[in-house]
Order: C-alpha cells, then structure tokens, then sequence
C-alpha cells in the first residue's frame, strides 16, 4: 500500500524542517523547484523548445512557479509568466524567487514577466504548449473567488498541455472536491502525495500524479499513521488463494447467491457464475420457482435452488427460513443483485440479516436499499461488506449524492465506524472503507465498467474470494483490483465502448496471470 498524506501533515513535516532542523523555506522552495523542471522536462524532451507558461499567485506555490521557470529560462526555453498581486503582497520566499527572475528579464528576452490586471492579460499564454498552474497551494479550500475562478476557466478552454504544482488550483487536498478546478494533465505534487488528489474531483482534475521530493526524507513522515493508502499490485496478490493438493469442490469455497427476480434475472447469474470464476469450489443460486427458466437454462456449472414464491416471482420473507439449510451450509452469502425492490422482499433481506448475522454476507444494490430508511442501524453487520455505488450509498445514510461528493472519505468512515461493516463504495476510483478506519483507493480501472452487470460480477469476485481464503479485507481487496484490472487489460485489444460485463468475468484467469507476471 502507498501511504496518502493530509495538507496537515505534510505542513506539519515542513514547519519542523524550517524551525527544527533550520532548512530555511526558500531552500525547500529550490528543491521542489528543480524537481519541478526535471519532471516536466523529461516528458517534453521531444518536442523542439517549447515555450513554457506559467500563472503564479503570492504565496508559497506562486514561488514554487517563479522558480521553475527560472530553471526553464536557464535551459533555454522561452517562459511567460504571468502573476498576481504586487510584490508586497507576496510571502516572503515567494518575493525572494520573483525578484530573482525579475532581475533576470531585465536581460533575458525569453522571459516575459507580466503582472495579471485583466483575463486579457493571460492571452500571453495562447501559444504556450505547457501551461503550469501556481496559483494556489494546498492550504487553499473553498470555492474560488475572483479572480481565479475567471483565470481558471479560461485556462481550462486553452488546448496547451496543462500541469499543476502541488495540487490543482480549485481543488482540496483532504476532501478530493472542487466546484471549479484547473483541469491538469499532470500534476507534480510536493513532499508527499496528497489524499485528495486521488479521488472525487481530484482523480478527475490532477491527470497523472507525481510526488516531487523537497529535500526532507521519507522517515519524517513515519511519526504519522496515514488512514488512506493506494492499492499496490502486490496487495492484490496477496489475497489470491493457495490451492491445496488435496482440495475438493465443497472444500474449495461455497457461495450461495441469492439473487435475481423475474424482471431482472441476469445480475443473478452474473454474480452466481462469477463466483466460480474466481475460483470457488461450489456455488448455488437462490431464485424463485415460478421463473426459474430464465436462469437455468443460462448456467451450466451453477446449481438452482428454487423457493416457493407462488407466481409472485420474487423474495418473501417466507424463504429465508426455507433457504436455511442451505444458508448454513454456505462459506459466504452473496444477497441482492437483481432481487428487486418489492416490501415483502426488503423484509425478507432484514430478516436474513437478523437470523444469520454470523454468517459472512457481501450485500449489494437491492439489498444494500432495504438497508435504508435507517434501518441498517438496527442490524449487526460486522460479518458484512456492503457494495453500493454513490447514489446507493447516499440514499442508504440518508444524504443527497451532491452532498456525499463533498466528503467522501468523511461519510464512508463514518459509516464503518457505526456499523462495523466493510464498504465497498463503487465509483471512479472504488475505495473500500475498513472497520478500523482505513480508506483504501482502487489503482486500476478505467470507463469500460460503467456498464450494467459489472456490479454484480464484483460482488460474485469478493463472495467467491471471501469463500476461500475465509479473509475479508484480502478478499476485497483483491477482487476490486483484479475486476477494474481486467478492464484495463481488456483495452489493450479491445476499446472501451464494447466492453460488456461477462467481458470482466470472463477475462479474469488472463487478469491474474498478468498480475503474477507483473509482480517480480
């Protein structure tokens, strides 16, 4: 796992350096500078002496700016730089740098120094094939006022290659969301990564991520215990089973899926066939008698218990007690997928939650609803991961998506925290929330998954998992590495338009033998 740093901490391991150890700033303003450059002059060392824009505010970013393109004008790149405020109203290293590359235009008529009066003012930058946004740092929260919210809008509409320093302007560092945000193709962020940088708007905005070093070591963050870390390919590795020699079918992991309806039979039988594709030894599929053609004659591998549903073609309360044998016999229940959303089916996914609360459930879309309406703090779900997507998780605490947008991490830890639950919020990037307080970032994935069904193949990896190695947070951990890495391998041959759902689930022995290679 790759630790994930708040604006905090990383202020914190600064002001020690500057006050303990006597770096003085503008000297970790130099290292972050030079790194700046190496990182940007590495990806264009291609292209025949670009010129190089820069817009930099007054505090300490606009000071990281003004240093780096005196590093671009050394090199021989012509660089417009265009800055706010007046000289006094800059912090005091960033004063230092800009006098520096004022002092240098005075000879260098490749560098173009202009103070921002008006958005006509950034026109400068239109022929500008890197733009580097300084203007503000990560201390920085809120919406954007003027007159950065207008520099940002119109930077955002310029075709140039766009990078951040440190973080994008508009963008919190902790939160991950931004109302308006500078659209960067690749962000260089300094010291440490920055949580927010990685998910919500910020996996949107922040492109590619790089962390640039300041000239502090890496052991002056180990006073720190993060809680939010990215998800390496040799974690995914690790929750993949070791099959014994002697392993039979039934010892092999056993997963009952109660799924499906008679309007939505395929989520059952995505997420029952799933199951065995990750490698469980035995799966049974939980679906209603009047229907059950829709389903069988789709699954050869799959066994298909029926309940009694008397035509009604869906989930009663009734059938938990008559699947209750076969409950008992499972390693892990998968519930929900397809179930629909009928009272008397909410009633039975309650009632399957109170009578077997020990036994290890992964709940999904439907049942993750009948959780709602508070309902889910009557229940003990420590045994359970749950896998809603923002819509569904928001609905489920009761909370519209905009304001879930806004705190991601702060309402999924939360719910941990209450439930004793793990959740898996699906999104762009999924993260799993832990029962001790850990958020953990998907790595892999790309649009190819937004689609119908690969829900329900996700849930049929984390039940199938979960039922072999008997490890939850491996399990998951695995299965939503391994499902958006199938997506990502599926597109180096195929494209992300005709990706379909039992594409995932049927790539995935290629998938995990690609992460086996991948892992030396």
């Amino acid at each position: 796992m790759i630790p994930l740093y708040s604006t905090k901490q990383i202020r914190h391991v600064d002001e020690f350096a500057i006050s303990k150890l006597g770096i003085p700033g503008v000297v970790l303003m130099e290292n972050a500078s030079r790194e700046i450059f190496q990182k940007i002059a590495e990806r264009i060392e291609h292209l025949d002496s670009p010129k190089i824009g820069f817009v930099c505010g007054k505090g300490n970013n606009g000071g990281d700016g003004f240093a780096a393109a005196r590093h671009f004008s050394n090199a021989g790149y012509e660089v417009v730089v265009i800055y706010l405020g007046t000289e006094k109203e800059m912090s005091e290293d960033c004063r230092f740098n800009f006098q520096i590359l004022k002092k240098l235009a005075l000879t260098n008529k490749k560098i173009s120094l202009k103070r921002f009066i008006s958005i006509s003012s950034l026109n400068s930058l239109k022929h500008c094939r890197i733009i580097c946004d300084a203007l503000l740092g990560s201390g920085s929260q809120g919406a954007l006022s003027e007159p950065f919210l207008s520099i940002i809008n119109y930077l955002n509409k310029l075709r140039s290659v766009k990078v951040a320093i440190d973080i994008p302007t508009g963008l919190n560092a902790d939160t991950g969301y931004a109302e308006n945000c500078f659209n960067s193709d690749f962000t260089i962020t300094l010291g440490q990564l920055k949580k927010g940088l990685f998910f919500g708007d910020g996996y949107i905005c922040s492109g590619e991520v790089e962390k640039g070093g300041i000239g502090i070591p890496n052991s002056f963050y180990d006073n720190f215990t993060p809680t939010e870390y990215l998800i390496e390919p040799e974690d995914a590795l690790l929750g993949l089973p070791v099959k014994a020699k002697n392993l039979h079918k039934y010892s092999a992991g056993k997963v009952l899926t109660i799924a499906g309806s008679g309007s939505l039979p395929g989520a059952a039988v995505l997420t029952s066939t799933s199951a065995l594709k990750i490698g469980a030894g035995a799966s049974i599929l939980c679906y209603p008698k009047s229907v059950r053609e829709l389903v069988h004659k789709k699954l050869g591998e799959v066994v298909v218990k029926t309940y009694e549903d008397n035509g009604k073609e869906f989930l009663a309360e009734k059938n938990i007690d008559e699947l209750r044998e076969k409950i008992i016999w499972a390693d892990v229940v998968a519930i929900g997928p397809g179930l629909g959303r009928e009272k008397e089916t909410q009633i039975a996914v309650i009632s399957f939650l109170q009578k077997f609360h020990s036994k290890k459930s992964v709940i999904d879309a439907d049942a993750v609803f009948a959780l709602g309406n508070r309902r889910y703090k009557k229940l003990n779900l420590k045994n359970c991961v749950l896998t809603p997507h923002h819509a569904e998780f928001a609905a489920l605490i009761g909370i519209t998506n905009s304001e879930l947008k806004k705190d991601i991490l702060k309402y999924g830890k939360s719910f941990v925290k209450k439930t004793g639950t793990y959740l898996v919020l699906k999104g762009a990037p999924t993260i799993i929330f832990t029962p001790d307080g850990e958020a953990l970032i998907n790595t892999t994935g790309n649009p190819a998954l937004a689609k119908f069904g690969t829900g329900d193949v996700l849930t049929g990896f984390i039940a199938g998992l979960i039922s072999q190695t008997k490890e939850i947070e491996s399990s998951i951990v695995t299965a939503v590495y391994l499902h958006s890495l199938a997506a990502d391998v599926l597109t180096r041959k195929r494209t992300e338009l005709d990706i379909l759902a039992s594409d995932i689930q049927n790539y995935i022995p290629q998938t995990i033998k690609f992460l086996e290679k991948s892992v030396v």
